[in-house]
């Protein structure tokens, strides 16, 4: 996995998604973007400009894994 973390995201396309409290601009928002030439891989940070340069990446394997282990968790359905 430290292979993901070699490759620059500088020019990914993260999108934005929120919710929750939003009092105000990036509030509550997390951000995930495919990492280019990474092969399947994300990059998932917090929207708020303390986060910068902090993200977390997944191959693809595992952010399914996470989103499905947390839909079972919460009781939600995919």
């Amino acid at each position: 996995m430290s292979g993901i973390y070699g490759v620059s995201v500088d020019m990914a396309g993260f999108e934005t998604f929120c919710g929750g409290n939003l009092q105000g601009e990036h509030e509550s928002c997390v951000e995930l973007a495919v990492i280019p030439s990474a092969g399947p891989a994300y990059a998932l940070r917090d929207s708020k400009p303390e986060g910068v340069g902090r993200e977390l990446r997944f191959t693809e394997t595992e952010l399914d894994d996470f989103v499905r282990g947390y839909a079972r968790r919460r009781g939600l359905k995919l």
